[in-house]
């Protein structure tokens, strides 16, 4: 499911080696049969606006957009409980760590369990079926955060929609 690798690499904080594979994020999207048209559209605007921009914008763009906004938080637990109720958050937060055990998956990163890029690339390692069924699973965090990006007209809503549309497709035919 490279669909889910390619939306894993646009929602992290953009880097130098980002930008230097945009062309080849690009070609991907462009030959990639997973990626519809209308879908192939939405992600060619934001590859436009993160080649257009310099990389410290983008950065200082990004903290604003995914840091210091609660409501656009890539941390999906962070939409799923409010702030009275860190006590529930922190089982959610081990039991996803131990699924990705139980599916070998080796977090090597400094992030929680339940950060939106992170999550992608372990469903870009399923298969179509398992991929959908789990995001069906946070529709309704996904359908949540994509609106509130696309309120605040983030090039970032994009990969959020195309997330939100995949997931709640899958809820709606099951």
């Amino acid at each position: 499911m490279q669909i889910y690798k390619i939306l894993s690499l646009l929602l992290e904080y953009p880097d130098q080696e980002l930008l230097d594979n945009l062309p080849e994020i690009r070609a991907l999207c462009d030959r990639n049969t997973e990626i519809d048209a209308e879908e192939r559209a939405s992600l060619r605007k934001l590859l436009d606006h993160l080649a257009g921009k310099p990389l410290i914008d983008l950065q200082s763009d990004y903290v604003k957009t995914f840091d210091f906004t609660p409501e656009h938080s890539l941390h999906l637990t962070h939409h799923m409980f409010d702030d009275d109720s860190d006590r529930n958050r922190g089982p959610a937060l081990i039991d996803l760590g131990e699924m990705f055990k139980e599916y070998g998956v080796k977090t090597v990163t400094n992030e929680l369990p339940d950060y939106l890029p992170l999550i992608l690339e372990f469903v870009a390692n399923l298969d179509e079926n398992e991929a959908t069924v789990f995001l069906s699973d946070a529709a309704k965090v996904l359908g949540m955060l994509a609106d509130n990006l696309a309120k605040a007209n983030s090039p970032y809503a994009a990969p959020l929609s195309i997330i939100n549309s995949r997931a709640t497709l899958t809820r709606l035919a099951a």
